[in-house]
């Protein structure tokens, strides 16, 4: 369906993200012109999903509709088991808070902020190896979500090789600017942590991106249907924990994915106790039937062409016009280099953030920080982690807006390029301990403090 978007003035928005302590996830949708917050749910579904919906079986338990997302999971990705539950951040608290217990490891290429809040409120360490290609946003490495496989054999045979619980792979990699990983990356990765008795768990959110440029880029598999590489990459993985409102195109579900009958039934036991009876997990009968659906739609290689593609076009107008990002572009967003273009702020000061601002105040478009403020402190110190690149992350909506729409954020940006000393940096006034970002405040410094 078609909504409205309301247009405010550059005067209203400063009042706005000012109300909202500079922080964008306190800032009301209606306030927003091009919202590119987040592209989870917030994608359009398709017509065969609305019908879908209407003949969603709202059986309390072993309803129709969770037999037809049974038989999608099983064709789509080979697991025997599911869970649904209401969305990705529930998979990882059925999983994780039966897994970890303090003192204990888990390593990926690269921890999100959910699943490392999951992973690091049990006392579990978090590590991320990403591969030594993620750390140059300008190299055009086919495959940077990859994990660096030199540093997880050292880590797996070393000292600490005992306490690792598990290893999470992300498909595609997030926090390292959405960048795929390659089959063969995941192979070997895989293959390394079950020689060592580790679970190898994979977080699907954008399952169908990540093999979408195994076929486009990854020598053996030109020939291949994303439907097959999909199943391909689903058999290195032994637990899959999804937010099906990402490559789901739905509005709100998750999945637990396993091959272990006696590990399925323990998470179904918790799931009654947090989520719901098991064939229903939180969810109403028409979610399920709809992501019953969009499972097999989202396999759709002209969709993920568009798809891919249009997040390709608004990366290079964002380039034309001066300003830096994490290249090539990924699947589902445009990671801006906040911390090149406003390179007169500290990563205490929080770049990104301030960009992410700026960008609100310029144009009325809303992104989010994947930088030192989301990176929260370590636990064991207290003190800041800072990544390696501060970015801002412009997170596309699947089958929402237009080429010439997403123009238009290319447009502010280069508005905020002309005179990007005229951004000062932050300081923050209140974070909560846990997944600080959604509710940080801010306040802006009228002078940047010298690096």
């Amino acid at each position: 369906m078609v909504e409205s978007i309301r247009r405010t003035t550059r005067r209203e928005r400063e009042q706005l993200i000012a109300a909202a302590g500079w922080n964008l996830f306190d800032l009301k949708a209606e306030d927003v012109t091009i919202d590119l917050l987040t592209d989870s749910g917030t994608g359009a579904m398709s017509q065969e999903q609305w019908a879908s919906m209407m003949r969603g079986d709202e059986s309390y338990a072993g309803s129709r509709s969770f037999g037809r997302l049974q038989e999608s999971v099983r064709d789509v990705f080979g697991f025997e088991h599911v869970l649904p539950v209401h969305q990705g951040r529930a998979a990882e608290h059925l999983y994780f808070g039966m897994l970890l217990e303090e003192g204990g490891i888990v390593v990926s290429n690269g921890h999100f902020d959910t699943t490392r809040a999951h992973v690091e409120i049990t006392g579990t360490e978090a590590i991320d190896l990403p591969c030594r290609e993620n750390s140059d946003p300008r190299t055009l490495a086919p495959f940077k979500g990859n994990i660096d496989l030199e540093r997880l054999g050292l880590l797996l045979s070393g000292p600490d090789g005992m306490r690792v619980r598990a290893l999470v792979m992300t498909l595609t990699n997030n926090t390292g600017g959405g960048q795929p990983v390659s089959m063969a990356n995941l192979a070997a990765a895989s293959r390394m942590a079950r020689e060592h008795g580790i679970p190898v768990v994979l977080d699907i959110a954008r399952f169908a991106e990540n093999s979408w440029f195994v076929k486009e880029r990854e020598q053996g598999w030109a020939t291949k249907s994303v439907a097959e590489i999909a199943l391909a990459t689903m058999a290195h993985g032994d637990v899959a924990l999804m937010s099906a409102k990402k490559d789901g195109l739905v509005n709100i579900g998750g999945l637990v994915l396993t091959r272990d009958a006696l590990l399925h039934e323990r998470l179904g036991q918790r799931s009654i106790v947090f989520e719901g009876f098991p064939t229903y997990g939180g969810l109403a009968g028409r979610d399920i039937d709809a992501l019953a659906t969009g499972l097999r739609e989202v396999l759709d290689e002209q969709y993920l062409s568009y798809r891919v593609g249009q997040v390709a076009h608004m990366a290079d107008r964002i380039e034309a016009a001066g300003v830096p990002t994490l290249r090539p572009a990924g699947g589902h967003a445009v990671y801006v280099d906040a911390g090149s273009l406003l390179s007169h702020i500290p990563p205490s000061q929080f770049p990104a953030q301030a960009l992410g601002c700026a960008l609100y105040v310029e144009g009325g478009v809303r992104g989010v920080e994947i930088g030192s403020n989301m990176m929260g402190r370590d636990p064991i110190t207290g003190e800041n982690r800072h990544p390696d690149i501060e970015l801002l992350r412009l997170a596309v909506p699947r089958r929402t807006y237009t080429h010439t729409q997403l123009e238009t954020v290319a447009d502010a940006l280069a508005g905020i390029a002309l005179r990007p000393e005229k951004v000062s940096g932050l300081d923050m006034t209140y974070e909560a301990p846990v997944l600080r970002h959604f509710t940080a405040k801010f306040r802006p410094l009228t002078t940047a403090r010298k690096h």
